[in-house]
């Protein structure tokens, strides 16, 4: 599903390092660390009328992952609220806004892999951009699974939410390629791991199973989901889950913050057949958008 430009982002106000810049003057230097290797943390937020969905726990992601990657400049989390703060104030955002932000490990004296060239702090990026979720969950979406491989800890920890992305873009490649709208990465061992950019549950019956988080992000709302089915009764378990279990899943669906909760109606070519009738992921929707206020923070 290709997103499409939104006029209203035409003159967006982006925070780069200490300050806003239009859109047009917000640059970083061809030194940054996140041109020269990826090397920068991100997350993505939404912003509802309430205010910043999960705000707290983005933001100590977004610490431990710098922490992980030893970042010796880490801005304080009242700077980056105060940041962000300002960013949607000049940008008018207040709602159907979805804003990354990123924290480079900062400029380099010169090229160079060499952390220890890194002497000037760490870059901080606001991008806000007026975006409601992207996929069409009325009617769902199309995936295929990708050969390309989800990362796992031996190679690069999915716990941390770094910026190297091209096995995941690979991935979404393909899915293009075949004409669908995403693509199923694979654990080591062939067990499902997540979408190209999200989480992945299915439910069987009256249970919702998701995999590990071992080798997929430890998405926000993914987490959300799992404490929406414990509050509530809905068995949720975290196993290992293989093409076969999905192909016959009653319902399969992806999580995110970019797209919410969204129906996955065909993997594979398989069409995925609720044959059980229970609509576990419509109650599922119905929680989270009454839980929405709760784990809003209001700047």
């Amino acid at each position: 599903m290709l997103q499409k430009f939104d006029e209203r982002n035409k003159d967006l106000h982006i925070w780069v390092g200490d300050r806003l810049y239009h859109r047009d003057e917000a640059k970083v230097s061809v030194f940054d660390s996140v041109v020269q290797g990826g090397d920068a943390v991100w997350e993505g937020l939404r912003i509802y009328p309430e205010g910043v969905m999960m705000l707290d726990r983005h933001l100590n992601r977004m610490y431990e992952s710098a922490k992980a990657l030893a970042f010796t400049h880490i801005p304080p989390t009242t700077f980056i609220k105060d940041a962000l703060r300002q960013t949607l104030e000049a940008n008018r955002m207040d709602r159907d806004t979805h804003v990354r932000v990123t924290l480079t490990r900062g400029s380099k004296i010169t090229s160079g892999m060499d952390p220890r060239l890194n002497q000037s702090g760490s870059t901080l990026i606001i991008l806000p951009e007026w975006k409601p979720p992207v996929y069409d969950n009325d009617h769902g979406i199309k995936v295929i699974t990708s050969t390309i491989r989800r990362n796992n800890p031996a190679f690069l920890d999915s716990k941390i939410h770094h910026n190297n992305l091209l096995n995941n873009i690979q991935a979404k490649i393909q899915a293009n390629v075949a004409g669908v709208d995403a693509a199923l990465m694979l654990d080591k061992d062939a067990f499902a791991a997540e979408l190209n950019g999200t989480n992945i549950f299915m439910a069987k019956g009256d249970r919702v199973y998701t995999p590990y988080a071992t080798a997929c992000l430890h998405g926000m709302t993914r987490g959300l989901i799992i404490e929406l089915c414990q509050l509530h009764g809905i068995h949720i378990e975290e196993r290992n889950l293989s093409l076969t279990e999905l192909y016959n899943a009653d319902e399969l669906f992806c999580s995110g913050t970019m797209g919410e909760l969204t129906p996955i109606t065909e993997l594979d070519g398989r069409l995925i057949e609720n044959r059980n009738g229970k609509k576990v992921m419509k109650k599922l929707i119905s929680y989270f958008e009454k839980a929405i206020p709760e784990y809003c923070t209001r700047l």
